[in-house]
C-alpha cells in the first residue's frame, strides 16, 4: 500500500500504583505513559501529546489556552508540522475512508460504466462508452478521480486499513490541512507518473499512490521523531516487493511517485525552519503540483 508498549490495564482494575507501574493516559486508560502535561500534568500517551514550546501538553489544555489570560488560538500549541490541533485527530481519515467506500458503493451499483468514466486511462477507445476516451482527451478530473475507485472488496480492504493505521497517526502530527494537501498531491503526483510511463489503453484505479505517499512521510516523521523506523521499513519493503511481483497487475508508476511524494513532501512538513515553515511546506507541495503539471502535459503531447 502506524508506539511504545504498555502492559493493558482497565480503568477498573486501577488501584494504588506501586513504585514500578506507570499511570495511565488520561484520555486511553488502556495505555501507560511516562510523561505528563507540562500544563495540568495529567499522564498523556504518545498520541495525545502536543508538542508546545516546552514539553508536551493535553488536548485539553490546547484548546482551552488554559487560563494563560490569551485567546485559546493564541496560545494554544501547534502540532509537530505547525498545525491546528483539532479535537478529533483522526477527522480526515475518517471522510477519507468514506469518500472511498461511497465511490466503491456506486462502482458495485452502477458498474462497469460508472468505473470507466472515472479511472485513470492515457487514451483509448472505450466500447462500453462509444468513444475514446482518457486524461488526453483533455479529461484530467481522471488524474483525481481514479484515486477514490477499487477493483475488488480485497484491493479497498487492504488500502482502507493502510490509510487507517497510517493517514489516523500522520493526521495527527501534521493537522488537517497540511494532511489533505499531503494526500491529494502525493495521490495526483502518483497518476501522473502512471499516465506518462504506462501504456496510454491501460486503465488503472486505487487509492494505493496516495497511500504510499503516506508511507514516505511516515518513514521521515518516525526519522523525525527518533523513533524505530524497523516496523515502518518492513511494511515497505513488503509492499513494494508485492508491487514488483509479477502476476499481480498493479501499476507501479503509481506506487512510485505517490512514495518519492510523499518522503519530498514529509520532509518539507517536518523539517523546516519555524520562521518559514508555511512557506516551505507549501512551496515544496507546489512544487510537486507543478511537476504533476509538467508529466501530463508532456504525455497528454506525446499522445496527440
Amino acid at each position: 500500500m502506524d508506539q511504545a508498549p504498555g502492559s493493558p490495564q482497565g480503568p477498573a482494575n486501577q488501584g494504588p500504583q506501586d513504585a514500578e507501574s506507570l499511570p495511565t493516559c488520561y484520555r486511553h486508560p488502556d495505555r501507560e505513559t511516562g510523561i505528563r502535561c507540562s500544563r495540568c500534568e495529567r499522564p498523556i500517551c504518545p498520541e495525545c501529546m502536543v508538542d508546545a514550546s516546552v514539553g508536551f501538553q493535553c488536548p485539553t489544555c490546547v484548546r482551552g489556552g488554559s487560563g494563560t489570560g490569551h485567546a485559546p488560538a493564541a496560545s494554544a500549541p501547534r502540532t509537530l508540522a505547525g498545525g491546528t490541533v483539532a479535537t478529533d485527530p483522526r477527522l480526515v481519515t475518517k471522510v477519507l475512508i468514506g469518500l472511498n467506500l461511497a465511490f466503491f458503493l456506486a462502482q458495485t451499483a452502477i458498474g462497469d460504466r460508472f468505473t470507466e468514466r472515472l479511472e485513470l486511462l492515457g487514451q483509448a477507445y472505450v466500447p462500453l462508452l462509444g468513444s475514446v476516451e482518457g486524461i488526453a482527451q483533455g479529461q484530467w478530473y481522471r488524474l483525481l478521480t481514479a484515486m477514490f475507485l477499487h477493483g475488488s472488496y480485497l484491493h479497498i480492504l487492504f488500502n482502507m486499513l493502510s490509510l487507517w493505521w497510517i493517514g489516523g497517526p500522520l493526521e495527527a502530527a501534521l493537522g488537517r490541512v497540511r494532511y489533505i494537501v499531503l494526500y491529494v498531491v502525493c495521490g495526483l503526483a502518483g497518476s501522473a507518473l502512471s499516465y506518462l510511463l504506462a501504456a496510454p489503453n491501460q486503465p488503472s484505479l486505487g487509492a494505493s499512490g496516495a497511500i504510499f505517499g503516506l508511507f514516505g512521510a511516515m518513514a521521515v516523521l518516525l526519522r523525525r521523531r527518533n523513533y524505530d523506523m524497523r516496523p515502518i521499513i518492513a511494511l515497505l519493503v513488503i509492499n513494494l516487493v508485492i508491487t514488483f511481483s509479477p502476476g499481480f497487475n498493479i501499476a507501479w508508476q503509481a506506487h512510485i511517485g505517490g512514495l518519492v511524494a510523499g518522503v519530498v513532501i514529509g520532509y518539507a512538513m517536518v523539517h523546516p525552519p519555524r520562521s518559514r515553515r508555511a512557506f516551505v511546506q507549501y512551496g515544496t507541495c507546489a512544487l510537486v503540483l507543478a511537476a504533476v503539471i509538467v508529466m501530463t502535459l508532456v504525455r497528454t503531447a506525446q499522445l496527440t
